[in-house]
């Protein structure tokens, strides 16, 4: 971490306009007196509402009656989880609320924030802020495996994380003391940005790229603020200078984009238990050989007789047209780490101008960094990789180059013979590509690589191997070195990259096949002297070398198996500190290219200072962010809740609270929130609590000549909200009262039916492996779905879902036909109205009317109106003598595979299709939809 100290604030020069100096978002939120107002007899339940009424009042209005309990309780439904009521749910709270409906609300309210279904609902509204998707963008748009962060969002809305830890732990997590896995994942936060791996990139243009995009997500998802403006000169409105801008970008210049292997909760118990049962085997063993230390000894003993190779670091050029696009990046030790797009098949070509004696070895390191998958060494998606062919030619002075042969290899991590490569993604054309030992690099075939793929567990170590010359090559001027890397899958866009992550070349003399065989970590422990090396040290001894005691064969064939146990794990998007800051400069113009002159990490001015000699690391920016001092991170965020809401925030442009912003509706509310959210531990429920206990909110949504008049977007709350609700809850509403939606929560993000032509060229750069769901899984709720960034699922595109691009804190809400076109025909909506039809034909109803009613509140919550029945039952009638006279849409028996499902008892195919045809109208009912 580092421990640079942060100069103190630069001072605003009286030049700036006062005017934006003095603006009412750049002054720390104080807590205003309740106003009083006139009208007693107004329902003043918490203050929140004496703030409304009081607007109210000069206008010269009053807030609307309550709605009615059914309208109340489908509006608690869907505001904090997100689903609608059951009908046995609208039947006990319409039992609790006849005896006592203010309490029966609060008790409604404890449990609906209680439910793990209040996490999925609200997390949903910051993973747009975050830009969460589950690929990366640009034009490969590769599948990255995000969930991990989504589950955390998920989880921290559950357990009411305060809002100041939730954002510290998004922007410095890894850098908190004791960092948890969680801690780590949730600084995913800032690696939602778009990766760009085609051919040919620039790795830190596009580094630079994600870095300008976290920039703009801090602006609008925690500051509430246009600073994004400032990339390229001087805010033109807001006084934030450029230079503020590239402080604060310092914060976040200074780190790893790491994707580290991370564990699911099951997972890390099988683990737990797995490293528990090999370390009572380990300990079992050595109680049954007293003598082991003494013999481990004597082996030790016997290695350093071995002559150390005198290894020399050679750094070849790379030549740039045999990389395939690939870009090697040479680093400080003599390495070359991989970034960048990732060819499946290329032979890399490197040459160097040498001077050896004589070369009789030639050293391939296979080295970890934090920027591969798992931390590598290799850049597959399991952080493996295939070395298919290592060849050599040397030239002598005078000479042709000549190849150089040898006689064998040997490596410290040799997976069996024949072991198949693991593909992210299954091939549509499996092609034969095996791993194994050390002998696969040298042996001239292409379908055989040396890998570190040993299993999960152990795959990620640090490796080598030795290819041993069959004579010494003396005389050498200069070496060309061809590395074949041809064991990708058949695109480079799914997962299917297995090449070197990083990599070190050296040349010896001679070297020894036995000391290569010992695994790098064993050596570095066997460097040590014994007095030196800690118990865990000792342990790497020890596992290494039982396994050469043959007495112990059957007891090591126990831990190999227990090892193939291991869960395999995941990788996230993180990020790791590197530990030596990058230099940040003012970039003339917001170009990369064009560096000026060299900031160092601050804020601006404007905003509250940081605290004295805080050293400049992200934990520190995080503090200065998430500090009650802050002007407008509780406002921000009070302000987005509210929009949730109400449909429009307190101040409506929620992501900007500069000077170009039009003035909040109800200001001394706003602070008055913000105030009340940070002095209750930033507790987002107790600010639902707050909001959903409100006479403000509780108000019917009817609305009158007159207010429609003066106040049509409602800004002055003189009703309830009335709105569409979004794409997410079309779908789960569809699901939920079908009866189709399975409730499970968390786990990877899922496929769910979608035309398949999106997901192939031409709608799609790429074939995308996209594979319908089947069983339950195929109704897990919206916020599960996979979102491709370049090809969204279509029913959330159609309803304004944002495809995480950029971070989005306002979703726009249109109204179109293709809405009613999709909820109608797609294909889950359709399984939704069979599902519901057998729903009502199963409900025990006697006659049609009732089978209505049945449907209708299991929709709507409420029983339909006499006209509302009338027409549906004339429907009913019209779809039956349709069908009586041949006609039938086969669509409406189908299942999603096309199979005609078996019919409920006493119910023919008619019937069961005419039923379906009323379930479809249900569903696409306006008022199905809508949060009332």
């Amino acid at each position: 971490m580092l421990a640079l100290v942060l100069p103190a604030a630069a001072k605003i020069t009286p030049s700036e306009d006062a005017a934006k100096l003095n603006h009412w978002a750049f002054k720390a939120p104080v807590r205003p007196a309740v106003p009083q107002t006139i009208n007693r007899k107004s329902p003043i339940v918490n203050p929140l509402d004496a703030f409304i009424l009081a607007r109210l009042e000069k206008e010269g209005l009053t807030l609307s009656s309550e709605a009615d309990p059914v309208t109340l309780c489908r509006r608690l439904y869907l505001d904090l989880i997100g689903l609608p009521p059951s009908l046995e749910e609208v039947d006990e709270f319409m039992r609790e609320a006849t005896a006592d409906r203010a309490a029966a609300l609060v008790q409604l309210t404890e449990k609906l924030l209680a439910s793990p279904h209040y996490g999925e609902r609200w997390a949903r509204h910051w993973l747009d802020a975050a830009r969460y998707a589950d690929s990366d963008g640009y034009e490969k748009d590769k599948p990255r495996i995000a969930h991990f962060y989504r589950d955390w969002v998920i989880g921290a809305f559950n357990r009411d994380l305060p809002y100041d830890q939730f954002l510290i732990e998004q922007f410095a997590g890894d850098q908190l003391p004791d960092a948890t896995q969680d801690q780590i994942v949730a600084t995913g936060f800032l690696r939602n940005s778009l990766l760009n791996e085609e051919g040919g990139v620039d790795p830190e243009q596009f580094r630079m790229e994600a870095m300008f995009d976290r920039m703009d997500a801090i602006g609008k998802a925690v500051l509430g603020l246009t600073v994004q403006c400032a990339q390229c000169h001087d805010h033109k409105y807001d006084p934030i200078t450029q230079s503020d801008y590239y402080r604060m970008f310092a914060f976040l210049n200074n780190d790893h984009e790491a994707q580290p292997l991370v564990y699911s909760p099951d997972e890390q118990m099988r683990r737990a238990d797995l490293l528990r049962q090999i370390a009572e085997i380990e300990a079992a063993m050595q109680h049954t050989a007293p003598d082991w230390e003494q013999r481990m000894a004597a082996w030790e003993e016997e290695l350093k007789k071995i002559a150390t190779p005198q290894w020399q670091v050679i750094t070849p050029e790379w030549e740039a047209n045999s990389s395939g696009g690939e870009k090697y990046i040479l680093q400080g030790d003599g390495s070359y780490l991989a970034q960048g797009y990732q060819p499946t098949h290329h032979t890399l070509l490197m040459t160097i101008k040498v001077k050896a004696a004589s070369i009789g070895a030639f050293r391939i390191e296979v080295l970890r960094d934090p920027n591969l998958p798992c931390g590598g060494p290799g850049r597959s998606h399991l952080g493996t990789f295939g070395l298919t062919e290592f060849e050599v030619d040397a030239e002598k002075e005078g000479e042709k180059p000549e190849p150089v042969k040898f006689t064998s290899a040997a490596a410290d991590i040799e997976p069996a013979p024949e072991t198949p490569v693991i593909a992210a993604f299954q091939e549509k054309t499996p092609v034969h590509r095996v791993l194994g030992p050390a002998s696969y690099a040298h042996d001239g075939k292409d379908d055989t690589a040396w890998s570190n793929d040993i299993g999960p567990g152990l795959r990620n170590r640090e490796c080598e191997i030795v290819f041993f010359t069959d004579k010494p090559v003396t005389g050498v001027t200069a070496l060309t070195l061809r590395l074949k890397m041809n064991h990708g899958g058949y695109n480079s866009d799914d997962l299917m990259g297995n090449n070197l992550g990083r990599f070190r070349i050296s040349i010896a003399p001679v070297a020894d096949a036995v000391l290569t065989k010992v695994p790098r970590p064993v050596r570095a422990v066997l460097a040590l002297a014994r007095e030196a090396r800690s118990a865990a040290q000792h342990g790497v001894l020890f596992s290494y070398w039982r396994t050469l005691t043959p007495e112990w064969k059957e007891q090591n064939a126990k831990l190999e198996a227990l090892w193939k146990e291991h869960p395999a794990g995941t990788t996230q998007f993180t990020l790791a500190s590197r530990g030596a800051a990058r230099s940040t400069s003012i970039l003339k113009r917001g170009d990369w290219l064009k560096p000026e002159k060299p900031v160092a990490a601050g804020v601006p001015a404007v905003l509250h200072p940081l605290p004295d000699g805080a050293p400049a690391t992200r934990l520190t920016f995080a503090r200065w962010v998430a500090d009650r001092k802050s002007p407008t991170t509780a406002r921000a965020f009070v302000n987005r809740v509210w929009q949730a809401y109400f449909g429009t925030g307190l101040l409506a442009a929620s992501e900007d609270l500069g000077t170009q912003s039009d003035p909040p509706s109800h200001p001394e509310l706003l602070d008055w929130l913000a105030v009340e959210f940070m002095e209750h531990g930033w507790s987002i429920k107790h600010l639902h609590r707050l909001i959903v206990g409100s006479a403000t909110y509780r108000q019917s949504s009817k609305v009158t000549p007159e207010l429609l008049t003066r106040d049509p977007s409602n800004r002055l709350l003189a009703r309830g909200p009335r709105f569409r609700v979004e794409g997410e809850v079309v779908r789960d509403i569809q699901l939920a009262v079908s009866g189709l939606l399975n409730r499970s929560t968390g786990g990877r993000s899922l496929m769910p039916p979608a035309p398949a032509f999106i997901f192939q060229p031409p709608a799609s750069y790429a074939p995308f492996p996209w594979v319908d769901e089947t069983g339950d899984n195929r109704y897990r709720r919206a916020v599960y779905t996979w979102r491709r960034r370049t090809t969204p699922y279509p029913f959330l595109q159609a309803f304004d879902a944002p495809n995480g691009e950029s971070s989005c804190v306002r979703r726009a809400r249109s109204n179109t036909p293709l809405q009613a076109l999709t909820t109608l025909n797609e294909a889950t909506s359709m399984e939704a109205a069979q599902a519901l039809a057998r729903r009502i034909l199963e409900s025990g109803a006697k006659t049609d009317a009732e089978r209505i009613t049945e449907g209708f509140r299991r929709v709507l919550s409420r029983r339909p109106t006499d006209d509302e029945s009338r027409e549906l039952l004339a429907m009913l009638e019209r779809q039956k003598q349709r069908i009586a006279d041949g006609w039938i849409d086969q669509r409406l028996l189908a299942t999603g595979k096309n199979e005609v499902p078996s019919l409920p008892p006493n119910t023919t195919p008619a019937l069961f299709a005419a039923f379906t045809a009323v379930a479809r109208v249900l569903l696409n009912l306006d008022e199905t939809f809508t949060k009332e």
